[in-house]
């Protein structure tokens, strides 16, 4: 099997004025760093590696500018001065990297130190902003109907990190996967010994497809290139091609890696 090279990786620098500008390509050497796991609003909303480019700052007053935010304090609290966001560490324009993105992104969420899980939907109802943590059992309903709960992308942002904190809207912490895996496990089906980090070839192929199969992409493709890192399947992804294909494509991949016996191992 040929050896993976290390994915060239961008992220956002913090710097001690609360500042954010983005490193230059790294390959190796990849300094300790924190991760955002959120769900995307409108395109209007987000803040891409293109507004970034923008050196009057105006991308500030965009709604997503909040999570950013949000994450980069988080991560400097945590004594980090990088961080790494789907949304603007990525040139999306550029179908090479945005490849080597997918095929890489599993790898970026278990290499990092923290993983923060913005939750927009759960709202902190008692405005005591004196308090950074939240009583549990009085939000746990919005928890549990969380859209994160719901989208492909953020179940391998559960399962690769060692990690994973979740947060409400206003930056409070809920708990982490350690201390919600009860609740998580109810919510997602995802096997607790997952949680807690046991290797991903010890649960059967239909056991971790059945992790997936209620969760929904924006592009249907998407499906399938969010479960490459759980079978540890690297192929490029072909937008266009159609969910169908991404899944053929994926099972055959599947199927080298486990003896031609998938669904029984």
């Amino acid at each position: 099997m040929a050896t993976l090279q290390p994915p060239v990786m961008r992220l956002l620098q913090i710097h001690d004025d609360g500042d954010l500008s983005l490193t230059k390509d790294l390959i190796g050497n990849v300094p300790p760093y924190g991760i955002l796991s959120h769900t995307w609003g409108s395109d209007e909303e987000e803040i891409t590696f293109q507004d970034l480019q923008i050196q009057n700052g105006s991308w500030r007053e965009k709604l997503a500018f909040r999570k950013i935010q949000f994450c980069a304090r988080q991560a400097k609290r945590d004594g980090l001065q990088y961080c790494w966001i789907d949304t603007c560490c990525i040139d999306k324009s550029n179908n090479s990297e945005l490849s080597e993105a997918i095929i890489s992104m599993f790898r970026w969420y278990r290499n990092a130190i923290r993983c923060y899980v913005y939750l927009i939907d759960v709202v902190d109802d008692d405005q005591d902003l004196n308090n950074p943590v939240l009583s549990f059992n009085r939000i746990e309903p919005m928890f549990k109907k969380s859209r994160w709960f719901t989208r492909g992308w953020t179940l391998q942002e559960l399962v690769a990190p060692p990690i994973v904190e979740f947060y409400s809207r206003e930056g409070k912490l809920l708990g982490d996967k350690k201390s919600l895996e009860r609740q998580i496990c109810g919510i997602t089906g995802v096997s607790v010994n997952a949680l807690r980090g046991h290797a991903l070839s010890s649960f059967t192929v239909a056991e971790r497809l059945s992790w997936a199969e209620y969760r929904e992409t924006k592009r249907e493709e998407d499906q399938a290139y969010s479960l490459f890192g759980l079978f540890g399947v690297y192929m490029p992804p072909l937008y266009g091609e159609g969910y169908e294909n991404a899944f053929r494509r994926l099972r055959t991949e599947i199927d080298k890696g486990s003896d031609g016996a998938p669904y029984s191992r």
